[in-house]
C-alpha cells in the first residue's frame, strides 16, 4: 500500500488536526492563530499557541465536534474558504452558518454523512451543557474514532480501528469535576476499538493558558502513564504539532511494535 493510499494525521495542538485519508484532507477542530478566549473575557480564561499556522492547503471538509470556542475558533475559521464543506455537531454548524460557511452539514448522533470515499458517523459526545458530537470515520485509507473530551457512546458498536484520537489525562475543576476524561475512556477505547494507534489529544501542543479559571484546574495522569497500560501491539503518540504521522500501511504497523509513547 503506497502512500497516496494510507491514513496520516498531522497535530496542531489542544484540539486541532489533519486528517489525510489519501488524498483526501479533513481539518478537525483548528485553532491555528490568534489567542483563545471564553467568556467573560481574557482575564477569565485565555490561551496563546507557541506560534501561529498558516491554513492547511486543498482542503476537502472542516471537521467540528463541538460549538465551543477551542473547537469553532473564529480567527482561525476566518483563515478558511467560506465554501469549503463543514460537518458539524448543531451547536458548531450553527457558529459556522454565522460566519458566512455556505456548505454546512449539521449531524446529530447518528446521523451519517458521505464525501467521495469517506463515511462519516456521528455519535454522543460530551454534555458542555449541550451533546456534542464524537466522530468515526471510515474510509478504504484507513479508519478512526475521535472524540476530544473522553466520552464514548454506549451504541457504538465494537470495531478494529486503525486509530483513536483522545485526550489520555483527565481535567476538572473542583465543584464540577472532570470535564475530559481520558484517563477512564482509554481503557474503553482499547476494548471498543482495538486501534493500532492512541493519539493522545486536546491537552498539547505547548500551548499557555492564563486567567482566573486555570488557578482552578487540575489533572490527572500523563501519556507516559497511559502509554504503560498499552496491550502489545499498540502504541501510543504524544504528538508534536507539525509532525505527520502514518496510521495505516507498513510504516505504522512497524511503529506499533515499538514500545513506550512516541513523540
Amino acid at each position: 500500500m503506497g502512500s497516496g493510499s494510507e491514513l496520516h494525521a498531522t497535530y496542531y495542538g489542544a484540539n486541532g488536526w489533519l486528517l489525510e485519508f489519501g488524498d483526501l484532507r479533513v481539518l478537525v477542530d483548528p485553532w491555528l492563530t490568534g489567542p483563545l478566549q471564553f467568556p467573560p473575557g481574557p482575564w477569565f480564561f485565555q490561551g496563546e499557541l507557541p506560534h501561529s499556522w498558516p491554513a492547511p492547503e486543498n482542503l476537502d471538509l472542516l471537521l467540528l465536534t463541538q460549538g465551543l470556542p477551542d473547537h469553532t475558533h473564529p480567527p482561525s475559521l476566518a483563515l478558511l474558504p467560506r465554501s469549503l464543506p463543514v460537518v458539524g455537531s448543531a451547536s458548531a454548524a450553527a457558529r459556522v452558518q454565522a460566519l458566512g460557511f455556505t456548505a454546512v452539514t449539521a449531524l446529530s448522533p447518528g446521523e451519517e454523512h458521505r464525501l467521495g470515499d469517506l463515511r462519516l458517523t456521528a455519535s454522543a459526545g460530551a454534555p458542555v451543557p449541550q451533546v456534542e458530537n464524537g466522530y468515526l470515520l471510515e474510509h478504504p485509507a484507513g479508519s478512526l474514532y475521535l472524540e476530544p473530551h473522553g466520552f464514548l457512546a454506549a451504541d457504538l458498536p465494537p470495531r478494529p480501528l486503525d486509530a483513536v484520537i483522545t485526550p489520555v489525562v483527565d481535567l476538572g475543576l473542583p465543584l464540577a469535576g472532570a470535564f475530559v476524561r481520558g484517563q477512564g475512556v482509554l481503557p474503553q477505547l482499547l476494548e471498543r476499538f482495538a486501534p493500532r494507534t492512541v493519539l493522545a489529544s486536546t491537552a498539547g501542543g505547548e500551548v499557555r493558558f492564563e486567567g482566573l479559571l486555570t488557578r482552578w484546574l487540575w489533572q490527572k495522569g500523563s501519556p507516559t502513564e497511559a502509554a504503560a497500560g498499552l496491550p502489545a501491539g499498540t502504541r501510543l503518540i504524544d504528538p508534536q504539532p507539525g509532525q505527520r504521522y502514518a496510521l495505516s500501511g507498513a510504516a505504522a504497523a512497524a511503529a506499533a511494535t515499538a514500545p513506550g509513547p512516541a513523540s
